[in-house]
């Protein structure tokens, strides 16, 4: 019931009027029924645009730390993400990829609307990278159809690493839902796992219109981290030498 009242009555309402989001394809969501959804992933701010353009609650799975909190804060914490559509992350089985499957599961046996995100985490540059297929694997040993989904413009509206950006029309592009029931029993084979993911993720390039890059997300992370250090070393050295040569310029007159 709270999360009726946090999306139609507070921020539904708040968001729709100031932001005024675009919705297209939104009738090729199951109206009842299991279903994943699957997006692309560019700001923080993707999980509360996407839901908010259908009718459905959308789920999605969230570090247990939001809902284990103490005192006031906690309480807030774990209200507005339990209300808002999320569930912790089940770790019993000691490994979070298997408890994200496990809380996956659990919301479409119960018939709902799952979301997931196949790149793992958020664009640094706004292109779209390879899928993990952890998507796939859910889509075959429930399956449910997937929808991908494009969001486009929240990283403008909420840039990574920023908690406000600039103003824009955020767009939200459901495309027809992917039936891989012709991969029944082979959950298990990478080279399906595979070949379904990447489907997945160019039906989202698509919709998305963005740059595929054929990298996992956190390796490009990681790199362009390598690579601004080096860049700031470069710079340092570069502003040392020109000192040095200027002290020397200085003494020789």
């Amino acid at each position: 019931m709270f999360y009726w009242f946090l999306k139609w009555v507070a921020i539904g309402p708040l968001l729709r009027v100031v932001f005024r989001p675009q919705t297209f394809g939104a009738d090729n969501v199951p109206p009842e029924g299991p279903a994943i959804l699957a997006s692309n992933h560019l700001s923080y701010a993707d999980w509360l645009f996407m839901p908010l353009t259908l009718p459905r609650r959308v789920t999605f799975v969230a570090k247990a730390e939001y809902f284990t909190g103490t005192g006031l804060k906690g309480w807030l914490q774990k209200t507005f993400f339990s209300g808002s559509g999320q569930v912790p992350i089940d770790r019993t089985s000691g490994d979070a990829a298997a408890g994200a499957l496990a809380s996956a599961k659990r919301v479409l046996g119960e018939g709902g609307l799952f979301g997931i995100y196949p790149e793992g985490t958020r664009s640094h540059d706004g292109r779209l990278y390879r899928g993990k297929t952890g998507v796939a694997r859910l889509a075959l040993e429930t399956g449910v159809p997937v929808v991908p989904v494009a969001v486009v413009g929240t990283d403008v509206v909420a840039p990574p690493g920023k908690k406000f950006g600039s103003f824009t029309r955020p767009i939200v592009r459901f495309g027809r839902p992917l039936d891989f029931s012709r991969y029944e029993g082979l959950e298990n084979d990478r080279y399906i796992l595979r070949s379904v993911t990447d489907e997945i993720m160019y039906e989202i390039m698509r919709l998305s219109e963005q740059e595929y890059v054929d990298m996992y997300a956190t390796r490009a992370k990681d790199l362009a981290k390598e690579q601004a250090k080096d860049l700031a070393k470069e710079q340092a050295r570069a502003r040392a030498e020109e000192k040095a040569a200027e002290d020397s310029r200085r003494q020789a007159s």
